[in-house]
């Protein structure tokens, strides 16, 4: 039975309509992504009735995420890639030794960074961008955050490698359970027990926690077509080089997301705490609508990279065709929808201070301007992925809080004051856009001339 739902899942990559499929992996993607940002905005909604300092502090965090992030999110997106084009080679037991390198690679960094970060949390925090009248709260904020941080580190490969290998829906409950169980531990937590920002904190660690527990279970279990043992972690050239290469990408992303949210949360904190907590808000609002892009981009990935592998290169060019039409259509339609409602939005978690609404909601309207750029630039980055192609999911990984945001963040910020800090991310989107078309013209003449090979009798390595 176990090899008739593993040689479903092969076939349903092969042979099913590319649209219905697409939608098929992404769908619970979408949802998972969705129901995850829950996890932060949640945590904003309820501090934020603790006042301005305490909803600063919490964006402030958000970098801290990103830390974690950093390197899990380079060994599940490289081991997501890699095992995908496994799978499609049939390869399943180097998939296998895939999934387990990444994940105790995935645990050990995670462990680095919480004992380091309980260590000197304090001036963790400052570099965060933490002002002396939240750093209080921004300190109560990391601690719990910090204990947990291998666990979050190891769901970001077991979440994309459910992925990779079909299970599109078990990742989303995985990682969507966990979202609403914080929304229900925050306010008990943080009111009735009285517990504050900390609180908030308990909530979050607690439901990493129970989503670790969630996506492990398939593995040990033994109800995955990969299998999870640290008798299969292999630290050999070809599996290091493969995850490594088209991981870094998404490495590289996090890191400068970190240095990108802490030169801006330094230039927004010298303006004010309420500038400060506007802009971090509305990054957390924008989660939402960059989810269901991600969602998308990430269901449509391991598609790709499994045609990709196994050959079919009409699959590969259908796919992200489709792809980039969805994506520019839902991203036009979110942004729209979303710009309408931006004042409404933001007062939510605004909490009576004028200043804060007015540059949250300014952020969001600006970024909404640019979301059918974002979103087939995110299609084009996961095209990248999943053909292996390193050196164009970097560059475009990269690009959005990066080279094309790092430049013009300072220049804004001085030229327009808080107007500029309010809008340096919806620009960078848009020069973003130069980077995506030549690669996105070099990777479909990649596939073009793998198919002219395949023809001559001759095919490229996955």
């Amino acid at each position: 039975m176990e090899e008739n739902r593993q040689a479903r899942r092969e076939t349903m990559l092969a042979e099913d309509p590319i649209p219905g499929l697409i939608l098929k992996m992404a769908v619970p993607t979408i949802v998972a992504f969705l129901i995850n940002s829950i996890y932060s905005l949640t945590d904003t909604y309820f501090v934020h009735f603790l006042g301005t300092n305490a909803t600063a502090a919490v964006s402030v965090n958000a970098s801290l995420d990103q830390l974690i992030m950093m390197a899990g999110s380079m060994l599940a997106v490289g081991a997501a890639s890699y095992t995908s084009r496994l799978l499609g080679a049939r390869d399943r037991e180097k998939a296998s030794q895939v999934l387990s390198t990444a994940f105790f690679g995935a645990f050990a960094f995670g462990l680095a960074v919480g004992v380091l970060g309980l260590l000197f949390t304090r001036p963790l925090v400052y570099l965060l961008g933490a002002t002396p009248t939240c750093e209080t709260f921004a300190i109560q904020y990391a601690d719990y955050v910090l204990l947990v941080a291998p666990l979050m580190a190891c769901n970001f490969v077991m979440n994309q490698c459910l992925r990779a290998e079909g299970s599109a829906l078990f990742s989303m409950f995985g990682m969507g359970f966990g979202g609403i169980l914080n929304c229900v531990l925050d306010p008990f937590f943080i009111f009735t027990l009285d517990m504050g920002v900390a609180g908030a904190s308990m909530a979050t660690a607690i439901s990493k926690v129970v989503s670790f527990l969630i996506l492990i279970f398939p593995y040990v279990s033994r109800r995955s077509l990969l299998r999870l043992s640290v008798r299969s972690v292999r630290l050999v050239r070809d599996i290091l080089y493969q995850v490594v290469s088209v991981g870094s990408s998404s490495m590289f992303r996090s890191g400068l997301a970190v240095v990108s949210g802490i030169v801006l949360n330094n230039i927004a904190g010298d303006i004010s705490d309420s500038v400060l907590a506007g802009v971090g808000v509305s990054t957390k609002i924008m989660m939402f609508p960059f989810g269901v892009i991600l969602g998308f981009g990430t269901g449509f990935q391991p598609v790709a990279g499994f045609n990709w592998g196994a050959k079919r290169y009409d699959r590969v060019r259908e796919s992200f065709r489709f792809a980039s039409r969805t994506a520019i259509a839902v991203g036009a339609a979110m942004g729209l929808a979303l710009a309408l409602g931006a004042d409404g939005v933001i007062a939510l978690f605004a909490e009576a201070d004028p200043e804060m609404e007015a540059v949250g909601a300014l952020c969001i309207r600006l970024q909404c301007l640019a979301m059918p750029i974002h979103s087939w630039v995110a299609v084009v980055n996961m095209f990248c992925a999943g053909l292996g192609d390193a050196r164009g999911a970097l560059v475009l990984s990269t690009s959005r809080q990066g080279t094309c945001f790092l430049p013009i963040v300072y220049p804004l910020a001085r030229l327009f004051g808080t107007v500029g800090v309010a809008s340096v991310q919806a620009v960078a989107d848009v020069l973003s856009l130069m980077l995506a078309v030549p690669i996105m013209r070099g990777v479909l003449g990649r596939v073009k001339r793998a198919e002219a090979a395949l023809e001559a009798g001759s095919a490229p390595r996955v």
